[in-house]
């Protein structure tokens, strides 16, 4: 196919207005560029140059290559320019590697269910699946615009029943399965009945399983499940009629769309325990080639801790569990603090003040209850975030005291919001002499403070460092003058010993919070008898949404904090309320009203993207293995995974460690070889760009702004004040990638996102920067087509030695940069070859340097290279020419160009043979003219020679 174009369709596209010279029709402009764009988009599309073969198809033979990003939520505003970045990169490698012989797999879809389409939905009536397609159409649009080569045969929605389908059937998998502490692996759930129907396993209380009744069956299978209902406390939103998760809640505790309150409190909810999977999620850590600070991240987000778990005797038979990582400190707990919502609470809470207690400790209240009560409602009110940073300590007494083990004292127990339920056990022992807020708490409330570690020179205020114990002795322990380390394991071992506590590892991660009250999610494979939740068959699946009339969530007024959830789906009923034979004859069950959270389709969708038309698995066994299997010739201790995902560090804790789960999941389970989602893990950085703000504070449209002679900035006539952030919505200074197309061109833009810094690094938008780019692929296009007739200005000429050390050299750096995701780099070494071949060949390039220039460009720019190439006499796309590889015989230097410094400063600099010795190199500085200036007739002090780098002279 000729790539050329006809004359009156180019001059049509380059037509000028009457009064200005007319440009040569084959001038590469922004009309010309999109033009070639458009041809070559439907080319690939037509011939199928990007469709990806399978294992066992031809092309599969070839090393394989699995590249991925963070797939987009489509929004109606469409894509911004900070948007394809790692799109563009991940694109970039994708090309190269084709070029290298690799088979590639780069897929696209959309993580398209959750809260906005369904509030879009509320307030138009628009279902929101007709909403989701429109917006994935135009970011379909607006992806294939930038020339990105995607497989268009593997696109996925995770709103697609052919793939929701799969992500029920692999939440029904979770809910049949439990996981054995002995064996460290999930097993399925009827390993464990067959346990206790043998009588291998006994139940809690000694009884023969048989003797349970089905409702205490089914209760203590429940118990082990995977995904399991419990009595969690959420972030229950009485004006959304929803609950949401930590990161839709702002830090004053509001909800980050609506702005409305958000309160603590208990509600049942499907859980995930993925807590089960603590140890081998920070462990397999080590295994994967992933950013350290994105390690770390998830590291202290498991935060594994050990410790001591110790029991505190309370009033009517009940014990207060507390996880202590400092058990040495024990002999100073002078008090006890419950989290506001912990169980024991109301259970705890006397009728009446016990005679003698202190006013500071009532909240001016005349019963516990009622100080119980109005605390609770404040503390509900303010997020975990304000509650862990208040510095300000609050708190009411139980009325209730609870007994010190290791010396029989009584201690007060208190409700105080610093304390979260969602931490260790919901209670903490305070050991005001040993933790800061425990200090500045019982300052507060005249508590005691007794110090057991020797402090030292420290007075009024805490002491958390390490030293000796003090005040640590009992008729049967003492642990004064032990050190820190040995005190802990010898309390620890008296702590076991007398049934008091003992030994655990306990961690900061809680299990998965995963129902959301939304019409816009997928349903459960759940159904309801009398009693409990009960899997649906696989030969059900899928459980579509129905259509609903009202897509709103039952809502409340702000402050009702004691309302209960209304799903949307709960008014369906002839969908909630079914008829089914599970295999004992045909029942009434009801259905599972709420939905997954919008984490669900995410934490699978790269397995997928592997095989998205198998109706019998979600992925085959083959295919699985072949792209992400473990691969022990790169490490004994490969986990497998996609070879490379990229995507924001914002997704670094929850979305990976979710999907992890799941993928361990799955592995234990026998349907996936791999152990792990992501092998290696990249994260680019953020277009930013100017944004402006009114005398309201209120952000105004940034390309409406104008800057002065003054060098101030207005907005309709009035001043605006300038700050400098990520592009986005909120901040109103988004600049969108058609805009850009428009302009300049797909390639353009491609090379400008590339050309501004590293993939990993944060950069500025400059739209006025993008001609820099656009002039150098017009200079490339100048050395290669004639401007006026359309056709190649090549030549058959040998070139010169130093343009062929200019290309081969440019090949090296490329063929590094490449891979190595320097594409910034890459860019300017492909620069200075064409700025080379503009001065060295102004009558046009010899081909056997132009064409593995424009095999080299291909990757950032693909649309001008095909073009160039097809002029260039090529009939096939250039997608899987092979990359240029470079001669070492032109990379070997003849000659060192060293700079030489004088007093540090660079006075001038000398060219010496490669092969010339120490003495020859001094020799060349002191007999430059500028350095013998320099010295002023006299002999340097000191003179440095760096070899192949630099001269230092010291005067």
């Amino acid at each position: 196919m000729n790539g050329i174009m006809s004359t009156e369709s180019t001059t049509a596209l380059n037509a000028a207005p009457s009064d200005a010279p007319a440009s040569p029709p084959y001038r590469y402009d922004a009309r010309l560029a999109g033009e070639i764009e458009r041809r070559w988009q439907d080319r690939w599309e037509a011939e199928g140059t990007f469709t990806t073969p399978d294992p066992g198809e031809p092309g599969a033979e070839k090393p394989k290559a699995y590249l991925m990003d963070m797939f987009p939520y489509p929004s109606g505003s469409g894509l911004h320019v900070g948007h394809p970045l790692g799109f563009i990169g991940t694109d970039v490698l994708g090309r190269y590697l084709r070029m290298n012989g690799r088979n590639v797999l780069h897929p696209m879809g959309f993580d398209a269910f959750g809260l906005p389409a369904e509030q879009y939905a509320v307030q138009t009536g628009t279902h929101p699946r007709t909403t989701t397609e429109a917006n994935i159409a135009r970011y379909k649009e607006q992806l294939r615009q930038l020339g990105l080569a995607h497989d268009p045969h593997r696109s996925i929605a995770t709103t697609d029943v052919t793939f929701y389908r799969w992500t029920q059937w692999i939440f029904r998998e979770i809910f049949e399965a439990w996981y054995d502490t002995e064996a460290g692996r999930a097993r399925p759930i009827a390993e464990l009945r067959a346990q206790f129907e043998s009588g291998s396993r006994t139940t809690p209380d000694g009884r023969p399983y048989a003797d349970l009744s089905e409702a205490e069956q089914r209760v203590l299978i429940d118990s082990f499940r995977l995904a399991y209902i419990s009595e969690a406390p959420v972030n229950w939103c009485p004006g959304l009629g929803t609950v949401l998760a930590n990161e839709e809640v702002t830090a004053d505790g509001r909800s980050e769309r609506g702005n409305y309150p958000v309160f603590r409190r208990n509600l049942r909810q499907w859980m995930m325990r993925i807590t089960s999977y603590a140890d081998r999620l920070v462990a397999d850590l080590d295994r994967l080639d992933w950013p350290e600070s994105v390690k770390a991240m998830q590291r202290n987000w498991i935060g594994r801790s050990e410790g001591a778990r110790v029991r505190f005797a309370a009033p009517g038979g009940a014990q207060i569990e507390v996880f202590t990582t400092r058990p040495d400190t024990l002999f100073g707990a002078t008090y006890m603090v419950l989290a506001p919502e912990h169980p024991l609470v109301d259970r705890l809470t006397p009728a009446a003040w016990p005679a003698g207690t202190d006013e500071r400790w009532t909240g001016g209240a005349a019963t516990p209850a009622e100080a119980v009560a109005e605390y609770r409602a404040a503390a509900a009110r303010k997020s975990e975030l304000d509650r862990q940073e208040n510095k300000e300590k609050t708190g009411v007494f139980t009325g209730a005291f609870a007994v010190n083990p290791v010396n029989g004292k009584e201690i007060p127990v208190f409700v105080a919001d610093y304390v979260l339920m969602g931490y260790g056990t919901g209670a903490i022992m305070a050991v005001p002499a040993q933790d800061q807020r425990d200090w500045d708490f019982a300052s507060a409330f005249g508590l005691p403070i007794v110090r057991t570690v020797d402090p030292g020179d420290v007075t009024g205020e805490a002491f958390t460092g390490d030293g000796p114990a003090i005040n640590s002795a009992n008729s049967e322990i003492s642990l004064d003058g032990l050190g820190v380390a040995e005190a802990k394991r010898a309390i620890t071992e008296w702590l076991a010993g007398k049934g008091f506590g003992e030994g655990v590892v306990q961690y900061k991660l809680r299990d998965w919070l995963f129902s959301r009250q939304r019409y816009w999610g997928e349903p459960f494979p759940i159904v309801w008898d009398e009693n409990g939740p009960i899997s649906v068959p696989e030969s059900m699946l899928p459980i579509e949404l129905p259509d609903v009339d009202d897509y709103s969530p039952k809502t409340y007024d702000s402050d009702a904090a004691d309302t209960e959830p209304e799903p949307p789906l709960s008014r369906a009923s002839e969908w909630v309320e079914v008829e089914l034979d599970l295999g004992d004859g045909v029942k009434k069950y009801r259905r599972e009203t709420n939905t997954m959270p919008q984490w669900a389709g995410s934490c699978w969708y790269y397995l997928r993207y592997l095989d998205p038309e198998n109706t019998e698995r979600f992925v085959s066994a083959e295919a699985e293995k072949y792209w992400i299997g473990k691969e022990p010739e790169r490490a004994a201790d490969d986990p497998g995974g996609v070879d490379l995902y990229v995507g924001g560090v914002e997704h670094a804790v929850l979305h990976l460690l979710y999907s992890r789960f799941w993928h361990k999941v799955l592995f234990d389970l026998g349907w996936v070889s791999s152990e792990e989602p992501f092998r290696r893990l990249f994260n680019q950085g953020y277009i930013q760009a100017f944004a402006y703000t009114d005398a309201r504070g209120l952000y105004v449209p940034a390309e409406e702004v104008v800057e002065g002679e003054d060098g101030g900035f207005t907005w309709n006539g009035q001043p605006v004040g300038r700050e400098y952030g990520k592009m986005g919505k909120s901040l109103k200074n988004v600049v969108t990638p058609d805009e850009m197309c428009d302009r300049y061109g797909a390639d353009t833009f491609r090379l400008y996102e590339m050309y501004t810094g590293p993939m990993d690094a944060s950069r500025p938008w400059s739209t006025r920067d993008v001609v820099g780019p656009q002039r150098f692929l017009q200079r490339t296009w100048r050395n290669l087509v004639d401007e006026n007739t359309g056709r190649s200005r090549v030549t058959e000429e040998t070139p010169d030695v130093d343009t062929l050390r200019a290309l081969h050299k440019a090949i090296a750096g490329v063929r590094e940069d490449y891979p190595a995701l320097h594409y910034n780099t890459a860019a300017a070494k492909l620069m200075e070859l064409t700025n080379h071949l503009t001065k060295q060949y102004p009558g046009g390039a010899p081909r056997s340097v132009a064409e593995p220039l424009v095999l080299m460009l291909a990757p950032l720019a693909p649309h001008i290279s095909e073009e160039l190439w097809s002029i260039l006499g090529h009939e096939a796309t250039l997608a899987y020419e092979p990359f240029p590889i470079p001669d070492a015989q032109y990379l070997v230097q003849d000659t060192v160009e060293y700079p030489i410094q004088v007093n540090g400063k660079v006075r001038s600099r000398v060219t010496v043979p490669a092969d010339a010795d120490q003495a020859a190199v001094e020799a060349a500085a002191l007999a430059d003219e500028k350095i013998v200036a320099a010295l002023e007739g006299a002999a340097p002090r000191k003179l440095i020679v760096v070899p192949g780098r630099l001269i230092n002279i010291v005067r």
